[in-house]
Protein backbone atom coordinates (compact mmCIF):
# COMPACT_ATOMS: atom_id res chain seq x y z
CA UNK A 1 0.00 0.00 0.00
CA UNK A 2 1.53 3.26 -0.69
CA UNK A 3 0.21 6.54 0.29
CA UNK A 4 2.06 9.68 -1.62
CA UNK A 5 2.03 11.53 2.04
CA UNK A 6 2.85 8.70 4.53
CA UNK A 7 5.18 5.88 4.30
CA UNK A 8 4.40 3.81 7.25
CA UNK A 9 6.16 0.14 8.92
CA UNK A 10 4.03 -1.32 11.40
CA UNK A 11 4.60 -3.66 14.02
CA UNK A 12 1.83 -5.47 15.13
CA UNK A 13 2.73 -6.68 18.51
CA UNK A 14 3.17 -3.15 19.39
CA UNK A 15 0.52 -0.98 17.54
CA UNK A 16 3.41 0.97 16.57
CA UNK A 17 3.92 2.92 13.49
CA UNK A 18 6.47 4.87 11.15
CA UNK A 19 5.50 7.50 9.59
CA UNK A 20 6.74 10.72 7.57
CA UNK A 21 4.28 13.09 7.42
CA UNK A 22 1.96 15.93 9.50
CA UNK A 23 -1.16 14.16 11.26
CA UNK A 24 -3.98 14.61 9.42
CA UNK A 25 -6.70 14.05 12.27
CA UNK A 26 -9.98 14.96 12.70
CA UNK A 27 -11.37 16.47 15.30
CA UNK A 28 -14.00 13.82 16.43
CA UNK A 29 -14.87 15.37 20.12
CA UNK A 30 -15.48 18.24 22.41
CA UNK A 31 -14.03 18.33 25.93
CA UNK A 32 -14.82 21.27 28.71
CA UNK A 33 -12.88 21.18 31.14
CA UNK A 34 -15.51 21.82 34.72
CA UNK A 35 -12.39 23.03 37.05
CA UNK A 36 -12.23 26.51 35.55
CA UNK A 37 -8.71 25.98 34.03
CA UNK A 38 -7.91 26.52 30.13
CA UNK A 39 -8.86 22.92 28.62
CA UNK A 40 -5.18 23.30 26.63
CA UNK A 41 -2.72 25.79 26.46
CA UNK A 42 -2.83 27.74 23.56
CA UNK A 43 -6.22 26.02 22.61
CA UNK A 44 -9.49 26.55 22.56
CA UNK A 45 -11.25 24.96 25.33
CA UNK A 46 -13.66 22.62 23.37
CA UNK A 47 -10.65 21.19 20.69
CA UNK A 48 -10.44 17.57 21.92
CA UNK A 49 -8.90 16.62 18.91
CA UNK A 50 -6.44 19.37 18.75
CA UNK A 51 -5.06 18.80 22.89
CA UNK A 52 -5.07 14.54 22.04
CA UNK A 53 -2.41 15.34 18.91
CA UNK A 54 -0.53 17.32 21.48
CA UNK A 55 -0.33 15.08 24.61
CA UNK A 56 0.53 12.33 21.92
CA UNK A 57 4.54 12.25 21.25
CA UNK A 58 6.70 9.79 18.85
CA UNK A 59 9.30 8.03 20.24
CA UNK A 60 11.54 7.12 17.16
CA UNK A 61 13.09 3.77 16.69
CA UNK A 62 11.23 2.08 19.91
CA UNK A 63 11.31 -0.90 20.45
CA UNK A 64 13.47 -1.43 17.94
CA UNK A 65 14.79 0.27 14.60
CA UNK A 66 12.67 2.00 11.97
CA UNK A 67 9.09 1.76 14.45
CA UNK A 68 8.07 5.13 15.45
CA UNK A 69 6.22 4.24 18.77
CA UNK A 70 3.39 6.24 19.72
CA UNK A 71 3.01 7.26 23.44
CA UNK A 72 0.18 8.40 25.12
CA UNK A 73 1.88 8.63 28.37
CA UNK A 74 1.53 12.64 28.24
CA UNK A 75 -2.05 12.20 27.58
CA UNK A 76 -2.41 9.94 30.58
CA UNK A 77 -0.69 12.57 32.86
CA UNK A 78 -3.08 15.71 31.94
CA UNK A 79 -6.40 15.24 33.16
CA UNK A 80 -8.27 17.11 31.07
CA UNK A 81 -7.08 15.13 27.72
CA UNK A 82 -7.80 11.62 29.73
CA UNK A 83 -11.13 12.91 31.37
CA UNK A 84 -11.91 14.07 27.40
CA UNK A 85 -11.00 10.62 26.26
CA UNK A 86 -13.74 8.68 28.04
CA UNK A 87 -16.10 10.86 27.87
CA UNK A 88 -16.09 11.10 24.48
CA UNK A 89 -16.00 7.58 24.42
CA UNK A 90 -19.31 7.12 26.61
CA UNK A 91 -20.64 10.13 24.91
CA UNK A 92 -20.33 8.53 21.36
CA UNK A 93 -22.10 5.47 22.54
CA UNK A 94 -24.48 6.31 24.98
CA UNK A 95 -25.20 5.56 28.55
CA UNK A 96 -27.27 2.37 29.16
CA UNK A 97 -25.98 0.76 25.99
CA UNK A 98 -23.26 -1.02 27.62
CA UNK A 99 -23.37 -4.26 30.26
CA UNK A 100 -19.40 -5.07 30.11
CA UNK A 101 -16.21 -3.37 29.18
CA UNK A 102 -13.24 -5.41 27.56
CA UNK A 103 -9.85 -3.65 27.77
CA UNK A 104 -6.73 -5.17 26.32
CA UNK A 105 -3.64 -5.82 27.42
CA UNK A 106 -1.99 -3.54 28.47
CA UNK A 107 -2.62 -0.05 27.54
CA UNK A 108 -6.51 -0.72 26.32
CA UNK A 109 -6.47 -1.40 30.77
CA UNK A 110 -5.89 2.18 31.26
CA UNK A 111 -8.81 3.52 29.17
CA UNK A 112 -11.31 1.08 29.23
CA UNK A 113 -11.77 0.59 33.32
CA UNK A 114 -12.70 4.45 33.42
CA UNK A 115 -14.71 3.77 30.95
CA UNK A 116 -16.56 1.07 31.94
CA UNK A 117 -17.06 3.40 35.51
CA UNK A 118 -18.63 5.95 34.20
CA UNK A 119 -21.14 3.72 31.91
CA UNK A 120 -21.74 2.23 35.27
CA UNK A 121 -20.64 -1.25 33.65
CA UNK A 122 -18.13 -4.06 34.43
CA UNK A 123 -14.17 -4.22 33.29
CA UNK A 124 -13.04 -7.15 31.75
CA UNK A 125 -9.49 -7.63 30.81
CA UNK A 126 -8.20 -9.60 27.54
CA UNK A 127 -4.68 -10.82 28.40
CA UNK A 128 -1.61 -12.57 26.41
CA UNK A 129 -1.62 -16.32 26.89
CA UNK A 130 -1.00 -17.66 30.68
CA UNK A 131 -1.99 -14.72 32.41
CA UNK A 132 -5.41 -15.17 33.93
CA UNK A 133 -5.19 -17.99 36.32
CA UNK A 134 -9.23 -19.29 35.77
CA UNK A 135 -10.44 -21.67 32.52
CA UNK A 136 -10.20 -19.58 29.59
CA UNK A 137 -11.01 -19.13 25.68
CA UNK A 138 -8.45 -18.44 23.88
CA UNK A 139 -8.27 -16.61 20.26
CA UNK A 140 -5.17 -16.03 17.95
CA UNK A 141 -3.70 -13.54 15.44
CA UNK A 142 -1.40 -13.36 13.20
CA UNK A 143 1.52 -11.22 13.47
CA UNK A 144 4.73 -10.42 10.73
CA UNK A 145 6.83 -13.19 12.08
CA UNK A 146 4.14 -15.72 13.80
CA UNK A 147 1.05 -15.63 15.55
CA UNK A 148 0.12 -14.43 19.13
CA UNK A 149 -2.82 -15.60 21.79
CA UNK A 150 -4.73 -13.84 23.74
CA UNK A 151 -7.40 -15.23 26.37
CA UNK A 152 -10.52 -14.09 28.19
CA UNK A 153 -12.02 -15.74 31.30
CA UNK A 154 -15.28 -18.44 30.36
CA UNK A 155 -17.45 -16.52 32.91
CA UNK A 156 -16.39 -12.94 32.14
CA UNK A 157 -19.81 -12.20 30.52
CA UNK A 158 -23.41 -13.46 31.17
CA UNK A 159 -25.32 -14.54 28.11
CA UNK A 160 -26.27 -11.45 25.72
CA UNK A 161 -24.09 -9.28 27.32
CA UNK A 162 -23.81 -6.15 25.18
CA UNK A 163 -19.62 -5.36 25.00
CA UNK A 164 -17.51 -3.07 23.86
CA UNK A 165 -14.08 -2.98 23.24
CA UNK A 166 -11.63 -0.37 23.95
CA UNK A 167 -8.11 0.04 23.49
CA UNK A 168 -5.36 2.79 22.64
CA UNK A 169 -4.56 2.21 18.94
CA UNK A 170 -6.09 0.35 16.12
CA UNK A 171 -3.43 -0.78 13.52
CA UNK A 172 -4.07 -3.80 11.60
CA UNK A 173 -6.84 -4.62 13.21
CA UNK A 174 -6.10 -8.57 14.58
CA UNK A 175 -5.81 -7.64 17.75
CA UNK A 176 -9.53 -6.28 17.93
CA UNK A 177 -10.91 -9.30 15.72
CA UNK A 178 -9.55 -11.47 18.35
CA UNK A 179 -10.79 -9.90 21.20
CA UNK A 180 -14.13 -9.78 19.30
CA UNK A 181 -14.11 -13.54 18.68
CA UNK A 182 -13.46 -14.10 22.64
CA UNK A 183 -16.26 -12.22 23.49
CA UNK A 184 -18.58 -13.81 21.03
CA UNK A 185 -16.66 -17.39 22.47
CA UNK A 186 -18.11 -16.55 25.78
CA UNK A 187 -21.25 -15.47 24.96
CA UNK A 188 -21.20 -11.45 24.98
CA UNK A 189 -22.67 -9.55 21.81
CA UNK A 190 -19.83 -7.11 20.41
CA UNK A 191 -21.54 -3.70 20.61
CA UNK A 192 -18.58 -1.98 19.04
CA UNK A 193 -14.92 -0.63 19.31
CA UNK A 194 -13.08 2.70 20.64
CA UNK A 195 -9.75 3.65 20.06
CA UNK A 196 -7.75 6.55 20.75
CA UNK A 197 -5.89 6.41 17.79
CA UNK A 198 -6.49 4.49 14.35
CA UNK A 199 -3.46 4.51 11.56
CA UNK A 200 -6.16 4.03 9.19
CA UNK A 201 -3.44 3.72 6.34
CA UNK A 202 -3.08 -0.02 7.46
CA UNK A 203 -6.85 -0.12 6.40
CA UNK A 204 -8.02 -1.92 9.85
CA UNK A 205 -11.65 -1.12 9.27
CA UNK A 206 -11.68 -3.71 6.01
CA UNK A 207 -11.02 -6.40 8.31
CA UNK A 208 -13.64 -5.21 10.84
CA UNK A 209 -16.64 -4.63 8.59
CA UNK A 210 -18.67 -6.46 11.31
CA UNK A 211 -17.70 -3.73 13.78
CA UNK A 212 -18.79 -0.54 14.62
CA UNK A 213 -14.98 1.05 14.44
CA UNK A 214 -14.82 4.65 16.20
CA UNK A 215 -11.95 6.87 16.48
CA UNK A 216 -11.00 9.99 18.54
CA UNK A 217 -8.20 10.41 15.84
CA UNK A 218 -6.63 9.26 13.25
CA UNK A 219 -3.03 9.46 11.51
Amino acid sequence: MTDPTMESTTDPATDSVSHHTANTAADTGMVANGRGHSASRGRGPHDLGGLLRARIRDIPDYPQAGIVFKDITPLLADHVAFAGVVDAVVNHHGRGTVDKVVGVEARGFILAAPVAYHFGAGFVPVRKKGKLPAPTFEASYQLEYGEAVLEVHRDAFAGGDRVLIVDDVLATGGTVAATADLIRQAGGVVVGCSVLLELAILGARTRLTDLDVHALLQV
